[in-house]
């Protein structure tokens, strides 16, 4: 049972939190009958991201193997066979797809579109489009981005281009430090982690996330200073976040470029307290200037 559990990989959907970002930025997080959908949904995305983790694992078994992480897995182990694999895809999908009419949403038509579509996208990533570099990054950050439209889209509260912007910029900046990770070990080893590493190198890498990084931070305060955002929340002092951002930041770039830890986001999100601390920190001032 532990074995299937871990082929769930629970620990990712910590990704999914990103689907109650349009409630908690339009100041309706406490409004139950907004939150309720919401963790509906999130539940529902839960499930599909699953299914495609349970995929991911049956395509590159192989892979896998001979990798010096993941060749651990409960697939690449043989702790659960191929048959069972696909068996719990199959749940996976059904069940995600099942749940979305509890959410009782006005929009429930669309739900199922930015679903499929997310699943299909996914599914093709895995098949092919995670073999070209750039692209695949890419797509990475495309998905946060549809668990940010799906959440708007169950609640009908509209998205702002900035909060677009930030969610694929950011996803992105976490997508090219993995890619770190990946070369790292191409280079130790001489083993391909993926088909697409050979399309990245230490130094593109690092400019490019120093440079996604800064163009990050730039959009955040141009989004915190903005008018619509101020007349939004009431309040002229959302920038005062900024300084979390920036820290948090600095930080992943220094466990990506001087100690080598940045192989999984979600990781450095659970073990890295200085990482916490920056989250912990923007989400209470992000509260108080908002809510309180």
């Amino acid at each position: 049972m532990i074995q299937y559990i871990k082929l769930l990989r629970p620990l990712q959907w910590l990704k999914n939190v990103f689907v109650f970002a349009p409630i908690f930025f339009s100041n309706n997080l406490l409004k139950w009958d907004l939150l309720w959908p919401t963790l509906i949904i999130f539940a529902s995305f839960c499930l599909i991201s699953s299914s495609i983790y349970c995929f991911n694992d049956l395509k590159d078994v192989e892979a896998d193997r001979l990798h010096p992480k993941k060749r651990l897995r409960p697939i690449a182990s043989g702790a659960v066979s191929v048959g069972a694999g696909y068996a719990m895809m199959l749940l996976c999908t059904i069940a995600a797809f099942a749940l979305v009419p509890l959410a009782q949403s006005v929009n429930t038509p669309y739900l199922y579109m930015i679903m499929a579509a997310y699943w299909l996208m996914n599914i093709a990533y895995c098949i092919r489009l995670k073999q070209y570099a750039i692209l695949d990054v890419s797509i990475i950050a495309i998905g946060f981005v549809m668990r940010v439209l799906i959440g708007g889209v169950t609640t009908d509260i509209w998205i702002s281009h900035w909060l677009v912007m930030m969610t694929f910029l950011v996803t992105l900046f976490l997508a090219f430090t993995k890619r770190n990770d990946d070369y790292r070990i191409y280079e130790k080893t001489g083993q391909k982690p993926r088909v697409s590493i050979t399309g990245y190198n230490k130094t593109f890498i690092n400019e490019a996330t120093a440079i996604i990084a800064s163009v990050t931070l730039v959009c955040y305060i141009m989004y915190t200073m903005s008018p619509e955002v101020i007349e939004r929340m009431g309040t002229r002092y959302v920038y005062l976040t900024s300084g979390w951002v920036l820290a948090g930041m600095l930080r992943y770039l220094q466990n990506m470029i001087v100690f080598g830890l940045s192989g999984s986001p979600t990781k450095s999100l659970v073990k890295d307290h200085f990482v916490q601390f920056c989250i912990l920190g923007w989400l209470a001032s992000f509260f108080v200037i908002i809510y309180l």
